[in-house]
């Protein structure tokens, strides 16, 4: 009997060992993939003047693309924003993000905001043989949102937003069927300003803030493609304001984001015949971390711990970012930042500056980038402007 159960062990334990060796591991990238990866582009000038941040910097009329809950602490009464992004501009001259915002504060508590943004990727040719002629194709993405905010205490604030997703990528050329594929999501926030305290020889005031964005359904974008996440992702961050008098103030703001998308496993195929392929009848299966074929509900919460290479790979889907900003009177500010991201999950580093101007009730903000990564920013050596129309300004106070 003894000897029967150790045979059994044997043979076991040959077979997990056969097996371990003969798994072919796919060659496959750590980085996250999402539809309409557009969104996660900052489209307003001072944001990117401080590293792509802004879920807790002060009250501007961008506040909807990074924490819509900060319109509720708007001095001014309404205001109108539109930006102009160039993209791959060392390339193309006809590739951009263009947004408009617009945003009005209801009451002493509440506020209202909506926004267009749109992606052109440029005019494609395409041309079937020399005799034919070329047809011309404007592939774009874009976006739709309101939000409502509402200030829940003096110091503390939060809001829902509502957002419509289009991406027409397919080009009717190809396929007479195609069509562009759409979905909706979600972005919930809140915003945290204190009270101006006085301590030794300056004044300041802390701010904080929170921002779930783009939560909704996946996009299709092909009736035989495979469904993708949209870049749902959690922003939160901290910062600090240094008023020495009634002409100078420098506010440092920190940020963390995560993309709340699960990351793509690690897949293999047990080698049964060891000829170095995958045959027909060897599967793919998943050799390190979890199916990322689940609910987008259920993506947000595997997100957490789903990293094939443990807690170490998943503290490297964090990206964070450092941020400063000079003001000078309300009337002229500059800007400066930086942002981190791991080079195992897409290596975008790169620092930011940027400057604001204000003439009566006028903004005007440009920013530049240069990027510090061996992987080149599509936005390295662009500059980037936004313009701002704020009315009833100091209409409403901080508190």
């Amino acid at each position: 009997m003894k000897k029967l159960i150790l045979t059994l062990i044997t043979l076991t334990v040959y077979n997990i060992s056969t097996a371990q060796e003969t798994i072919i591991f796919d060659n496959q990238s750590s980085v996250i993939t999402t539809g309409v990866p557009f969104l996660l582009i900052a489209s307003d000038a001072r944001a990117a003047g401080m590293g792509d941040m802004g879920v807790a910097t002060s009250v501007d009329a961008y506040s909807q693309q990074w924490n819509q809950s900060k319109y509720a602490f708007s001095e001014a009464k309404s205001g109108i924003g539109v930006s102009y992004t160039p993209y791959l501009s060392k390339l193309v001259n006809d590739i951009f993000l263009g947004n408009v915002t617009y945003f009005n504060r209801l009451n002493e508590r509440s506020a209202f905001a909506a926004s267009f943004k749109y992606f052109s990727l440029g005019e494609i040719g395409i041309v079937q043989d020399e005799f034919s002629e070329e047809l011309i194709e404007k592939p774009n993405e874009l976006t739709i949102d309101a939000s409502y905010s509402l200030r829940l205490a003096d110091q503390f604030s939060m809001a829902v937003g509502l957002r419509y997703l289009r991406s027409d990528l397919r080009i009717q050329a190809v396929d007479a069927n195609a069509s562009a594929a759409s979905s909706i999501a979600v972005d919930i926030s809140g915003y945290y300003q204190s009270e101006e305290n006085a301590y030794d020889s300056f004044n300041g005031r802390w701010r904080a803030g929170f921002a779930i964005q783009n939560l909704g359904p996946t996009i299709k974008y092909d009736d035989a493609g495979r469904e993708n996440f949209l870049p749902t992702n959690l922003r939160l961050g901290g910062g600090f304001d240094f008023i020495f008098d009634d002409y100078n103030k420098v506010a440092v703001t920190a940020e963390i984001t995560k993309l709340l998308v699960p990351s793509p496993p690690i897949l293999g195929f047990v080698d049964n015949n060891d000829n170095g392929t995958q045959d027909s009848d060897e599967p793919t299966i998943i050799v390190e971390g979890q199916s990322n074929d689940v609910s987008f509900i259920k993506g947000v919460f595997q997100s957490f711990g789903d990293a094939p290479g443990g807690f170490s790979e998943e503290l490297k889907e964090f990206t964070w970012a450092l941020g400063a900003e000079y003001q000078y009177e309300d009337s002229f500010a500059f800007r400066a930042g930086y942002f981190n991201e791991s080079e195992e999950k897409g290596a975008r580093k790169f620092f930011a500056l940027g400057a604001g101007f204000k003439y009566t009730t006028i903004n005007i903000d440009m920013s530049y980038l240069f990027s510090a990564s061996k992987v080149q920013s599509p936005l390295e050596n662009t500059l980037r402007f936004s313009l701002t129309f704020n009315f009833g300004d100091g209409e409403y106070d901080e508190y």
